[in-house]
């Protein structure tokens, strides 16, 4: 909404992963002072941020910015709280929990590993403190809109949760889970595991090494995809950089050799962080080098591709949008205003209507498929259907069987492209059983998420 106020240029698309990065990078470096580390500790830890996986998140718009973000903030203000005992840091920390929550509910995995292993550690302590407690309920009372409207559309989260384990969570696997963890931060692994073994050792922060493993315990029980754990690893960045400085302090030239050593292997990583070259020269790399070996070309249906899924998601979108709009401005007005455009998923939807230059286009476009169903309006009335998806429907797809006829308009041509050959079929003259047939399943759909 905000980026709309400013005109939803590209440019406000790419400035919030740019903020939260910088934010996630900044409380990082405060985590690492509360560890007691100095300027260069804070220095290690920032160039940590910025290097592996970090450096690929926060080069997307998702909601992945705003969960690592949280997760980062929480230990950060929990760490504030144990090292002064100042109540307002509990109460900070709850808040950054809440907002976690409603940026992504996987903070859920973090609450409970931090619950688990403060209980096992010293700081059990915590739990017998009233005002612990009343920042829990200042917690929940944030959180509560958001937990009363899922409940008042009967639990979406629970039926989006089954969706992904019908469609992308089936192709995870344990040891593939754990490979990703030393890869994703590859170029600065070893000063997260050695923040991790310091963790240990320290009986002060002791709970936030067993933190670390209740996450990635968790997420494996949960079938929780890999990267739902990069929001634990700052904390561990910034223990490990406290430990490079001590080890330093008597030898500067190793100082330099670290920094030197992080930038020397992440660069090599460029390629496979960002896309720093056009789709065909970047497929070639990744061909040349065998990059599909690393799992980062394997996508959520389980199969290997020439580019990675989030690269190859945003290949598409403007064309699918430029050969449907066109192809809706050339129909007689009449045939227009008798016309809605209906995607077979959100990702569609949302490129039609960011991409689509006509308000009138944009606001026909609907999709059954996520939260954009309940953006559908009632008593739907047309007479033709521009369906966009990546094959013709079948024939129990019963809607599409009261058309007069059907034509293939279009389709995508990027082969690089997620929505490669997804289609533009033009359905034209629904029957009246037709229409009524559509009514009855988007106010049946809609009647599942409602009480």
């Amino acid at each position: 909404m905000i980026s709309s106020w400013f005109g939803g240029s590209v440019f406000w698309i790419k400035f919030w992963p740019a903020l939260f990065g910088s934010l996630t990078l900044i409380v990082t470096c405060l985590i690492a002072a509360e560890f007691g580390g100095n300027r260069f500790a804070q220095f290690v830890a920032g160039l940590a941020i910025i290097t592996g996986a970090f450096l690929r998140v926060h080069a997307l718009f998702q909601p992945n910015i705003l969960d690592f973000f949280f997760w980062t903030l929480s230990i950060y203000f929990l760490v504030r709280f144990l090292n002064s005992g100042r109540s307002k840091f509990i109460f900070l920390f709850a808040l950054a929990l809440a907002m976690g929550f409603l940026s992504k509910y996987s903070v859920v995995f973090l609450a409970a590993s931090l619950v688990f292993s403060l209980l096992i550690t010293k700081h059990r302590a915590i739990f017998a403190k009233k005002k612990t407690y009343i920042a829990l309920l200042f917690a929940m009372l944030i959180i509560l809109p958001n937990v009363w409207w899922q409940y008042n559309h009967k639990w979406p989260l629970v039926n989006h949760m089954k969706e992904l384990r019908e469609t992308q969570l089936q192709f995870l696997n344990p040891v593939d889970f754990i490979k990703d963890q030393l890869l994703f931060l590859i170029p600065v692994v070893f000063v997260w595991i050695t923040g991790l073994v310091w963790l240990f050792k320290n009986r002060q922060w002791r709970f936030l090494f067993f933190t670390y493993f209740f996450v990635i315990l968790l997420l494996l029980l949960g079938r929780g995809k890999s990267y739902y754990s990069l929001g634990i690893y700052p904390a561990l960045l910034a223990a490990g950089a406290v430990t490079m400085e001590k080890w330093s302090a008597a030898k500067q030239w190793l100082r330099y050799a670290m920094v030197v050593l992080i930038l020397t292997i992440t660069l090599p990583f460029l390629s496979l962080l960002l896309p720093v070259w056009k789709p065909d020269k970047l497929a070639a790399f990744y061909k040349k080098y065998d990059i599909a070996k690393t799992g980062l070309l394997t996508w959520e249906d389980g199969q290997e591709h020439s580019l990675p899924m989030d690269f190859a998601d945003m290949l598409g979108w403007k064309e699918l949008t430029e050969k449907a709009e066109v192809f809706y401005h050339s129909l007689p007005d009449t045939t227009v205003s008798n016309t809605i455009i209906y995607c077979r998923n959100y990702g569609q939807a949302g490129a039609l209507k960011y991409y689509g230059e006509d308000e009138w286009f944009k606001a026909s476009t609907i999709t059954d498929n996520g939260s954009f169903l309940l953006w559908i309006p009632g008593r739907l009335g047309f007479r033709n259907l521009l369906f966009i998806g990546n094959r013709m429907p079948d024939k129990d797809d019963e809607v599409f069987q009261h058309f007069e006829k059907a034509t293939v308009i279009d389709s995508v041509t990027n082969k690089f492209s997620r929505q490669y050959r997804d289609k533009n079929i033009f359905f034209e003259n629904i029957d009246s059983a037709g229409l009524q047939l559509t009514r009855k399943i988007a106010e049946d759909m809609k009647a599942e998420f409602k009480r």
